[in-house]
């Protein structure tokens, strides 16, 4: 039975959306390690159709002497969730519909390893919402937005999690991994 394992760029203030702000603080090499972990022990992709179709071009072109994190993205099966069908193809994929937290739980049935999760804000807030992460992985800049979509949106439910590892890196960014209560 496979795993959903989340990551996401947040700042302090909870604003995960259009993360251009975290470029000023550079990608501090160990933090590449981390992520190829987590990309290394995944099997599958889940993303949203907005961020499906914000990555294809994005990867697609991407070579491993480019970025060792190439292949991963471009080889790996991805599942897309959305109301319409992407108005890409990009490798390996298939559209699953309409968040349905059901055919989320099959997928994970039919997976071995982990299944991997980026961006994805709506999608992770349905999979929050439904006891579907079994990894967080938020990845937290020094700096409060102050305005965009935050990962928990207002009026939502209390979600309790444990910290179950963290790493800072020497860019101020601190990784904190939660499993479900």
């Amino acid at each position: 039975m496979g795993r959903i394992a989340v990551h996401e760029f947040v700042a302090l203030d909870g604003v995960f959306e259009d993360p251009q702000w975290t470029f000023e603080f550079g990608f501090d090499p160990r933090m590449g390690e981390t992520l190829a972990a987590i990309t290394g022990a995944s099997t599958a992709i889940l993303l949203g159709r907005t961020t499906y179709e914000m990555f294809a071009p994005a990867w697609s072109t991407r070579t491993a002497e480019q970025d060792p994190g190439a292949p991963f993205f471009n080889d790996t099966h991805k599942y897309v969730v959305g109301a319409r069908k992407p108005s890409v193809d990009w490798g390996p994929s298939t559209l699953l519909g309409a968040f349905d937290a059901d055919a989320i739980r099959r997928l994970k049935d039919s997976t071995d390893g982990l299944i991997y999760v980026s961006g994805s804000g709506t999608l992770v807030r349905g999979l929050l919402a439904q006891g579907l992460v079994d990894e967080l992985h938020l990845f937290v800049y020094p700096v409060a937005v102050g305005r965009g979509q935050r990962l928990w949106a207002d009026g939502v439910d209390a979600t309790k999690l444990t910290l179950t590892g963290h790493d800072v890196y020497d860019n101020g960014v601190v990784h904190l991994v939660y499993r479900p209560v």
